[in-house]
């Protein structure tokens, strides 16, 4: 910021919240920003009796008693103090819902950005995990974790690696943790995927009970009385409450995939490819007003932190350009088969090279 100014938030990769004081001139000079997707959450509050003052925090109840107006930070921008306006710097090609993506897909390259995406959230000085559902996402992403954290511990320290590895060098052991009522079958799917990656995993169950026993407090820490968010945010705050009592401190979690890639079963009744991507562009836009919203803040209750390799920027910028005729599904066709197909090991178009064919597939058949 010192050499750049306000051009250094383009330049960040990653997810943050963040105010900044500049006091090098006669007058104070506030900077805050929030990252591109709005993976952490942010507000602004103003005080109608001073409007020169404005009020940042990263939870609403820190702003209730003392502003009489509080807005949502707008993800992907910053605010300037010496105008009082909020600048976009997030302004990838893709963000217009008008603009329909025209490259064919890659799916080599579609694997490398994510890859990349999940090594460098491997990033930590603290014992570390993934949150496994057994189903696609969450799955995927934990085995490239695995993949990418035995390379990292089974190789020297590089003088050109572009990202700190000591958390992988010390904590090779990837840990796994699901959660669900007994019985569930979203137990037994993670359970089967646990096995197959050889993660020491980590299962929760709870009753409908202590399910409902949980909901003022989830409510409480999520600020919101969204019926959706809230059932979702239950089970996630649970859990983290489990994986922070194991001593691990931050997690990898598969949200933004469904969104990307027209994962829901209702983009089956998309009228069209143009409408499929608008509505994939219009859900990451609105990523942070839902499940942006419950993995930051059911995580952040316990003091975990949730990452999400699939909102990398850089992978996103990928992704979203990939034609929607790619991503469509059909009743011959299952959802998100451009990501399945990326990492099958038997798809002859995913390009893998002989090397990465010898250390097998990423996720068990079944």
């Amino acid at each position: 910021y010192s050499e750049i100014g306000t051009d250094v938030c383009a330049k960040l990769d990653g997810m943050f919240s963040w105010a900044l004081l500049d006091r090098r001139s006669a007058k104070s000079r506030l900077v805050a920003a929030r990252d591109p997707i709005g993976i952490t959450t942010l507000y602004i509050g103003r005080v109608s009796a001073h409007p020169e003052t404005v009020f940042i925090a990263s939870e609403l109840k820190s702003l209730n008693e003392e502003c009489d107006q509080i807005d949502e930070f707008p993800p992907g921008h910053y605010f300037d103090s010496e105008d009082g306006q909020f600048h976009r710097y997030f302004k990838p090609d893709w963000w217009t819902p008008e603009r329909i993506a025209t490259a064919p897909v890659d799916y080599r390259q579609l694997r490398e950005s994510l890859t990349a995406a999940v090594r460098k959230r491997l990033m930590a000085e603290v014992p570390y995990g993934v949150l496994l559902s057994g189903g696609l996402d969450s799955s995927l992403i934990s085995s490239i974790a695995v993949r990418e954290a035995a390379r990292i511990s089974a190789s020297a320290q590089s003088d050109t690696e572009d990202i700190d590895t000591r958390g992988a060098r010390y904590f090779p052991r990837m840990h796994s943790f699901s959660i669900g009522l007994p019985g569930a079958p979203d137990l037994i799917a993670a359970r089967k995927v646990a096995k197959f990656l050889r993660t020491a995993h980590h299962e929760l169950t709870y009753t409908v009970q202590e399910g409902l026993d949980a909901v003022a407090d989830v409510i409480y820490h999520l600020e919101t009385y969204d019926v959706t968010t809230i059932r979702a945010s239950t089970p996630m705050y649970l859990m983290s409450r489990k994986i922070k009592s194991t001593g691990v401190k931050m997690v990898l979690s598969g949200e933004g995939a469904d969104e990307v890639f027209g994962g829901y079963l209702y983009f089956h009744y998309a009228p069209n490819a143009d409408d499929f991507h608008k509505e994939t562009v219009n859900r990451v836009h609105n990523l942070h007003t839902s499940d942006c919203l419950r993995a930051n803040k059911s995580t952040m209750a316990w003091g975990l932190e949730a990452r999400v390799p699939f909102l990398d920027k850089e992978f996103l910028q990928v992704a979203m350009n990939v034609r929607p005729e790619d991503k469509q599904c059909s009743k011959d066709l299952m959802e998100k088969a451009i990501i399945r197909r990326a990492f099958d090991v038997e798809f002859e178009g995913a390009g893998f090279t002989p090397e990465e064919l010898a250390k097998g597939p990423y996720l068990p058949r079944d």
